[in-house]
Parts: structure tokens; sequence; C-alpha cells
């Protein structure tokens, strides 16, 4: 009985392999092959892999955006409401929506931090400069992606930012009303079918372009890092879950635009997205608005551009690269200084609008330059004092100790068991949850179970032999 069995799961066995071995064959005839996947036995920084986590949210976005279209009216009269539908009506609409929104906050997040570690790192040196040019752009082009996505509710705040991007447009010099008109069209109807199209196909299909010229050809796939990134998005959309905001009315339509209408509605100030607040707080100088927020972004971003035809040293570590470091360090000063002033209101009640919003040029722009300034002075005082301190103990060091496992096999298996079980606990309450009604919970719960499982994942694979 047991020899029959045995041949019987040889065969099996041989079956699988055999069909494995077919299917690698002829996968080898196409593009899929041209990528290796790497999946680590032990923990490794996920700092290298970055990009691609990056791109797990663009997935995740995929998924759940296509979820969101069927249900969504690419209208007028229809936009808001059928997003207040998805919301309260749709079955486990609120979940996707927030899993949508916070995934497209990740993505962005991701990106920038991406892009920062290889900069730091010195990565885009190793004849990587087609990678670095194509990642820039596909950062850019994300940006733009979240833009007409929160876009197309058209509450307060949609239509804020869309005043904004008009603004932009006609401000650039000879082309700005053809790009209007070519971008929003001759209206409202015109501008949420537009932004539509080009939100759900025609930016994602540049995206999947750029992204095929952009990856290397060793691909990392952590599954714990990647289950903690989808964790901590569900997480974050149980704490922080994004409300509809005020719907946008018009009190009358002619030729497509909205004659009279309030935008601030029932809401005092209206903020863009976190990524765009730097671009409002120069906008909120009021400086000619091609300068604020055409001229001084696209500097920004082709900085960083011919930074692999400027950096031409075989230095790649950020200690060996004083100026370039402390040009990195600043850069990030800009940014945190330029987003915190977006954020400020001064909301006394004795100011009008138009004075709560206006930020004083000097103080930013001198608040930039005070950055700047002690980013390089920290940054090669920090350098000289870091070599003059391994120039002195380099002598007194000796071999690296070797990591010691601080847990055996069999508590890494109790803790396995008791991880287990509070994952059946969470699954429990996330169900129950979803019977009576509580999507934030629900999210809570599952991006609690997922974290779970990241841990759970990575102490199985500490616990295994190499």
């Amino acid at each position: 009985m047991s020899t029959q069995t045995t041949t019987e799961e040889k065969k099996q066995v041989n079956l699988v392999r055999k069909f494995w071995d077919w299917l690698i064959d002829r996968l080898d005839r196409t593009g899929w092959l041209a990528y290796k996947f790497t999946i680590p036995k032990r923990f490794v920084s996920p700092l290298p892999f970055l990009g691609f986590l990056t791109f797990i949210c663009f997935l995740i976005l995929g998924v759940t955006g296509a979820l969101l279209m069927l249900f969504y009216t690419p209208s007028l009269t229809g936009a808001w409401q059928s997003v207040e539908t998805i919301n309260n009506v749709i079955p486990y609409g609120e979940i996707v929506r927030n899993i949508h929104y916070d995934a497209s906050n990740a993505m962005v997040f991701l990106a920038l931090a991406h892009m920062y570690y290889n900069y730091f790192s010195g990565r885009f040196k190793i004849r990587n400069e087609i990678i670095w040019v194509t990642g820039i752009i596909f950062g850019t082009i994300t940006v733009l992606e979240a833009f007409t996505g929160y876009d197309i509710i058209l509450n307060t705040r949609a239509v804020l930012a869309v005043s904004i991007g008009v603004s932009l447009n006609y401000s650039a010099p000879v082309i700005g009303p053809q790009l209007v008109h070519t971008i929003f069209g001759s209206g409202f109807p015109d501008f949420i079918l537009r932004f539509y199209a080009l939100h759900i196909f025609i930016i994602p299909v540049i995206m999947i372009v750029l992204a095929l010229l952009h990856f290397p050809r060793i691909l990392t796939f952590d599954i714990p890092i990647i289950s903690a990134v989808f964790g901590a998005i569900l997480l974050v959309g149980g704490l922080y879950p994004i409300s509809l905001g005020s719907p946008y009315y018009c009190s009358s339509v002619i030729a497509g635009y909205c004659q009279t209408a309030n935008t601030y509605s029932s809401v005092s100030f209206t903020l863009p997205e976190w990524y765009l607040t730097s671009l409002y707080a120069f906008l909120r100088t009021f400086m000619p608005k091609f300068i604020a927020g055409i001229l001084l972004p696209t500097l920004f971003i082709l900085m960083f551009m011919v930074i692999p035809f400027v950096d031409k040293s075989k230095k790649f570590s950020w200690k060996d690269r004083p100026f370039f470091t402390a040009l990195g360090i600043a850069s990030i000063g800009q940014i945190i200084i330029t987003t915190y002033w977006g954020f400020f209101i001064d909301e006394s009640p004795s100011l009008t609008k138009t004075q709560a919003l206006f930020i004083d040029p000097v103080q930013i722009f001198g608040a930039m330059i005070l950055v700047a300034a002690l980013s390089y002075v920290g940054t090669y005082a920090y350098l000289r004092r870091l070599a003059a301190k391994g120039a002195g103990g380099k002598a007194a060091r000796g071999r690296r100790p070797q990591a010691v496992n601080f847990l055996t096999s069999k508590w890494v298996f109790a803790i396995l068991a008791v991880m287990l079980g509070f994952q059946i606990f969470l699954n429990f309450n996330a169900a129950l949850a979803a019977i009576r009604g509580f999507p934030n919970l629900v999210m809570f719960d599952l991006g609690a179970v997922v974290m779970l499982f990241a841990i759970m994942f990575h102490l199985y694979r500490y616990s295994r032999p190499l």
C-alpha cells in the first residue's frame, strides 16, 4: 500500500515538474522572464527595493480603481453623488475607496523615498542614467495621476485644485490658453470626462511603459515587507477614513461653467493634498503664477534629472560626496519648509480670506535659504567629524561580531502559535465588525491581520536554517 502511494506521489511530482518546465519554456519567449524575481531567505532592508514597493501600490490602485469604476459616474451632476453612493450604499465600497486613497498617498511617498535612497546611495552611477531619468518622470506623473484622481470627485477641494490648475496653465507663455483648452476642455463637463480618461487610462498606460523602461532586471519580492505595506495602508484607512468633502454646487451653468458658486461651501478654507501643498505655498506668496507654479517646480525636477550627468565621480557613498549629500539634504529641507507653509493658515477672525492665505515671500524664501545654508554647514561639519573619528578608530576596530540568534526554534514556534491565535481573534473581530456595519473597524482589524502575517512570516523565515 505504501509503495503504491509513493509511486502515485512521484507521478504527481513529475507531472507538476513537467508542467512547470513547459510553462517556463513558453514564457521564456515572452518578456515576462526578462526580470528575475528573488525571494529573500532572511530579512533584507526594504530600502533597495522601494521602487518595487511603489509598483505594488500601483497594482493595488489598479485593482481598487477598477472596482470603483463600476459605480462611478463621470458627469457634472453624478460625480459627487456616485462617490457618496460608493461610500454609503455599495457593500464594502467605503473600504475599497479608503484603500484606493491611502494606496495613492503611499505610492507618492514611496516614490519620493525611492528617489532619495538611490540619490544618497549613488546607485544611479552604475550605468543607470536611463533608469534614473525615467524614475524622475515616473514620480512626476505619479503626482499627476493622484491629482486627477481626487479632482474627479468634484467636491470643494477638487474645484480648488482645478481652478489652480487652470490658472497655472493660463500663465504659461504663448501656449497657455491652448493648454487649458486641451487639458480642461470647454467647461466642467469636459473637465470631468477628460480627467476621468487621464486617470483611468492615459496616465496609467504611460506609467506602465515607463515602468518597463525603469525596472532593473532583478526584482526583490519580499513577502513580509509587501504585506507590511498593505497592512499599513489598511491601518491608516481604519484610523483616518477619508471624507467625502463638501459637494460643489452650481447655482447656474452657462456654457459648461459655474457662474455663481461658493467654492468654500460651508468650510472656511480648503487645502490640497500634502504632496501639492509646497506648490500651494508658492502660489500663496502672490508672485507671478508662472514663476511660482511652473518655473520653480520645473527647476526642482530638472535639478534631480541632470544629477547623473553632473555627479560623474566614481564615489558612491553619501559620505564621500559631501556637496551632493548636502544638496539632497537641503532639498528635503525645502520640501518640509514649503509643505509646512502650505498647510499653515492664519484663521484670525479679523483677517479676510485673502489675508489669511497670504504668505510673506520674504519669510518663506528666507527660511528656505537658511535651511539650505544649515544643510551645507551641518553636512560638511558632520562628515569631517566622521572622517576624523573613522581615521582614529580604524586601527582599534577588529572583525565585526557575528549576529547571535537570541531565539531558539522552540521559542519561535511558541510565539508563532500565540500570534496565530491572535490572528484568529482578529479575523473573527473583523467579520463581526463587517456584520454590524463598522467599516473603519474592519479596515483596522484587517490591517492588523496583514501586519501580523508579515511578522509571522518573518519569524518563520528566521527560524528556518539557511
